[in-house]
């Protein structure tokens, strides 16, 4: 995901965002340890998503407290 569409989200919508990409971060890496995944850089962009979005949420989160 770009910047542009996550700062596009509501709050709601980046926290269940997050959940699920930490869902799918877990099942990549639980996939890895059995050998399934042979490609590891999904795991490295997903977390940078994920890492984007907890951005975009906190700068929300402390516009929304002001």
């Amino acid at each position: 995901m770009k910047v542009t569409e996550i700062r596009k989200l509501s709050t709601t919508e980046l926290t269940t965002e997050s959940t699920k990409l930490r869902e799918e971060i877990a099942e990549l890496k639980r996939r890895l340890h059995m050998g399934e995944v042979s490609n590891v850089r999904i795991i490295r962009t997903k977390r940078k998503d994920l890492a984007r979005l907890l951005t975009v949420l906190s700068e929300a989160l402390v516009k929304e407290a002001k």
